[in-house]
């Protein structure tokens, strides 16, 4: 099929299905891209231990199905956004195993003429012994809106912290390098490695990976409130709002607000705020 212009009449075009398999050797080298460290995280780092799995491992083969929207419709890479992300784990992800995965654009949003487009991508995973999680990404077009879509959803006032200071805070230090540890899970992009390309697209240096930023914030979540058990992880979502630079701190805010569920928020020692909106479920 080849790439059309723009139109909510993609919504539900299906992607068809692909397989991915992966090793202990790449949940372990991810692990150390999002900043997992021997002394606590063991289990993560380690086949003697396992090794389990973090359950935000799953945005990196549900990364196909973002890879599959340049074939639907006609945009230039420069001018999309990573926008938003969510992970949805039906069980603990294996350390080693061939899964099936298949996609679907879930959404197209018009936020206007001379705004941009949202374009929202689902994409689902099993392997032999059944469902194992399902990742829903948006990209923002910019300036792609206009064509004459519906608006969407306000999203305004969706989890915003309460009005009290958080129930936790987790500090996690970056690393110089920690784009060039995380890029080696699969995504290269340049703006993550070369200040010189980073430059060139308007920013002072290259900075993380929202994905990296958004594994340092599943790390935190994992940790505090679900023990530091896969198995007690059950979704986690987040809009991506500014960048975190290498060496930074990835500062999460978090709020527990019912049985199993709370509101979390990203910040820098800068006090900006890198991830917004998000939030987590869980196993009490």
């Amino acid at each position: 099929m080849a790439a059309e212009a723009i139109s909510p009449e993609l919504v539900g075009t299906e992607f068809g299905e692909t397989t991915r398999s992966w090793t202990d050797n790449d949940v372990m080298l991810y692990a150390i891209g999002v900043g997992a460290q021997p002394d606590g995280e063991l289990d993560f780092l380690y086949e003697g231990k396992g090794p389990k799995v973090l359950p935000t491992w799953a945005v990196i083969p549900g990364m196909w199905a973002m890879g599959c929207v340049g074939k639907y419709i006609k945009m230039p890479i420069a001018r999309m956004l990573h926008g938003e992300q969510g992970i949805e784990q039906f069980r603990p992800l294996p350390a080693n195993t061939e899964i099936r995965m298949t996609g679907r654009l879930s959404e197209i949003w018009d936020k206007g003429e001379g705004k941009a487009a949202v374009i929202g991508v689902e994409c689902t995973a099993e392997d032999k012994d059944g469902p194992l999680f399902k990742t829903h990404s948006t990209l923002f077009y910019i300036g792609g809106g206009g064509f004459g879509g519906e608006r969407g959803p306000s999203t305004s006032t969706l989890n915003l912290p309460p009005d009290r200071e958080p129930d936790h805070v987790v500090e996690y230090q970056t690393r110089p390098d920690q784009g060039a540890l995380y890029r080696l899970s699969g995504d290269r992009v340049a703006l993550h490695i070369d200040p010189e390309f980073a430059k060139k697209a308007g920013y002072p240096d290259a900075f993380m990976h929202g994905l990296c930023t958004y594994g340092f914030v599943g790390r935190a979540l994992l940790h505090t409130l679900c023990g530091g058990d896969p198995a007690n992880f059950k979704s986690m979502t987040g809009r991506f709002a500014d960048q975190v630079f290498f060496g930074d701190q990835v500062i999460t805010k978090i709020w527990r607000t019912n049985p199993g569920e709370a509101v979390v928020q990203a910040v820098t020692q800068k006090g900006n705020v890198v991830l917004s909106q998000a939030s987590c479920t869980f196993a009490e």
